[in-house]
């Protein structure tokens, strides 16, 4: 079982030129097949005048499902390198819709290959990627007057700090990696003087940027 695995962080879209070619990368978060051909669908509604929309997509934490499409261009020459480009990044929950407004010059097998891949590559460029590990979240109960410290602590320190909440005491998610838990039990009762409360939460996926 993985503890670790990467996607890309937001949907966006990127688009290059090539010999007077339009590739417009679209790139999305999914978590699930029918929500990966949800995007691809939408994509091709949202620019029905263009003669391909191709699409790679992976999905799973050990990226166990992978699925690609040529749609009308030459077999291998756009699914494949789409794929290879999100296989390469080591990216999964992550779907990709390449359209291509043709501009007249033909580009061959090795152009179209190269421009595809470009075109899914840079696009990772823009979004960004996050990291998810699976980590054992940790709510750390405080006063407020120790509120202060121990998130400016926390967030200078190796662990996770995950999300926030403040009611009748100050609460921070900590995300613990396998082996964290002793060592940070003994820092945060160095820290607040041991009046801290903490509360298991058992294991998660806790993403943030790669």
């Amino acid at each position: 079982m993985t503890d670790r695995y990467l996607s890309v962080a937001r949907e966006g879209v990127h688009e290059i030129e090539i010999k007077r070619s339009r590739f417009l990368c679209a790139l999305a978060p999914v978590t699930s097949e029918e929500a990966a051909r949800e995007f691809i669908a939408a994509r091709r509604r949202a620019d029905p005048g263009a003669r391909h929309h191709c699409h790679a997509f992976v999905l799973g934490p050990d990226g166990r499902i992978q699925r690609s499409s040529d749609d009308g261009e030459p077999a291998g020459t756009a699914g494949t390198p789409m794929l290879e480009v999100l296989r390469r990044r080591e990216l999964t929950d992550t779907v990709a819709v390449v359209t291509r407004y043709f501009g007249g010059v033909l580009l061959g097998a090795g152009g179209l290959i190269r421009a595809y891949g470009q075109s899914v590559s840079d696009a990772v460029e823009v979004v960004g990627v996050l990291e998810h590990r699976r980590l054992s979240l940790v709510e750390v109960a405080v006063s407020y007057d120790r509120a202060g410290r121990l998130e400016n602590d926390l967030r200078a320190s190796s662990y996770v700090l995950h999300a926030t909440r403040f009611d009748e005491l100050a609460r921070f998610e900590v995300g613990l990696a396998p082996g964290e838990a002793g060592a940070f039990h003994g820092w945060l009762a160095d820290l607040t003087n041991g009046e801290a409360a903490t509360t298991a939460l058992g294991d998660h996926w806790v993403a943030h940027r790669g």
